[in-house]
């Protein structure tokens, strides 16, 4: 069995840069006015992994963090790209995909949140719909 491949992101300007492990547990589409806001997109596609999996290679330093310590959201202080949010008090991390440069193997699974989408948004793919968290 081969070991899982490092993948690259960054944020549009390239002042951050991240390596993340390609063995992510889930993927979903996140479509709460929290995400919308968030990216200013009808959705946040996002991919969670163990959070020891994520390393800031560079631009450690222009992080701007928005929440708490083991709960938030890491954006790019220079560019403002949502980069990645810390969840379930610190123990996963939520890669935003849109900032990976290298593509992952996993593939959101469910749309979430879609109690809350934006209603000139329409999901037109057939992935399971979740009006809050998926329920599996």
């Amino acid at each position: 069995m081969t070991a899982p491949s490092t993948l690259r992101g960054k944020c549009l300007c390239g002042a951050v840069q991240y390596e993340v492990t390609d063995a992510f547990t889930y993927a979903l589409n996140c479509h709460c006015s929290n995400c919308r806001r968030a990216t200013g997109a009808a959705f946040k596609p996002f991919a969670g992994i163990a959070r020891a999996a994520l390393t800031v290679t560079q631009g450690n330093d222009r992080l701007l963090v928005y929440g708490s310590e083991t709960n938030h959201d890491a954006h790019c202080a220079q560019c403002g790209s949502m980069l990645y949010s810390l969840v379930r008090d610190a123990a996963y991390v939520h890669v935003t995909m849109g900032t990976l440069t290298d593509p992952p193997t996993i593939r959101p699974s469910a749309h979430i949140f879609v109690g809350s989408k934006a209603p000139w948004f329409a999901i037109t793919d057939d992935l399971p719909q979740y009006e809050g968290h998926v329920t599996s």
